[in-house]
């Protein structure tokens, strides 16, 4: 994707800068400054004086990077897909997929989907200064499995209230432990904690002693 950017001149740096970023319609931190030029005072303060003169360009949008390349990824796959929802906020890129097929891409327990979440935030971070995370969702799969997690977890807490036993549950990505995580950490009897390694951690739910 050609990233937009303009030249101009100014008396300063600051004020060429600021022409740009007129020009743009963007922020400081929307773009990319290059000073081809410093200014210069010349001899007396008159006589071959020089401008300054900035490129600038406008970074590329987390989101258009992750739906570039995600394209890119599906249309190669062959599927019938489309690009429901992907959206930049809070330092999270969000995006929804729905069409046929789409099995393919969830994977045995979401591993496939995973895979490429974790594929696409590799691209869509490199060179960036700010890290951006990306949550890939397949037909709102995660958004239905995080209230399934939601409701299992409280579920378990409660047992484990009852019975006074710690639970260990199934072993989880990190995102799901997150969520398990989150869930129960305003519960002034339960005490939550991961054990073990990857790709095999889980999530410990046990009572606050």
């Amino acid at each position: 994707m050609e990233m937009e950017s303009v030249e101009k001149r100014g008396k300063s740096v600051d004020e060429a800068v600021k022409a740009a970023l007129e020009e743009l319609g963007a922020e400081f931190e929307d773009v990319v400054i290059e000073v081809l030029e410093e200014p210069s005072k010349g001899i007396l303060g008159v006589i071959g004086k020089k401008s300054a003169v900035v490129r600038v360009t406008l970074r590329e949008k987390p989101e258009e990077k992750v739906r570039e390349t995600l394209v890119n990824i599906l249309n190669s796959m062959k599927l019938d897909y489309e690009i429901q929802k992907a959206e930049f906020n809070d330092g999270v890129v969000r995006v929804n997929i729905v069409g046929k097929d789409m099995g393919l891409l969830i994977g045995r327990k979401g591993e496939t989907l995973n895979s490429l979440q974790f594929l696409l935030g590799l691209i869509v971070n490199k060179d960036r200064q700010e890290k951006v995370r990306v949550v890939l969702d397949v037909e709102d799969y995660r958004l239905k499995r995080e209230e399934s997690l939601k409701n299992l977890a409280l579920k378990l807490s409660d047992k484990v209230k009852r019975t006074r036993k710690s639970i260990v549950m199934r072993p989880m990505s990190p995102q799901e432990r997150r969520i398990v995580h989150t869930v129960l950490q305003n519960d002034p009897s339960i005490v939550t904690f991961s054990q073990g390694e990857e790709p095999n951690r889980k999530v410990v739910i046990s009572l606050k002693r």
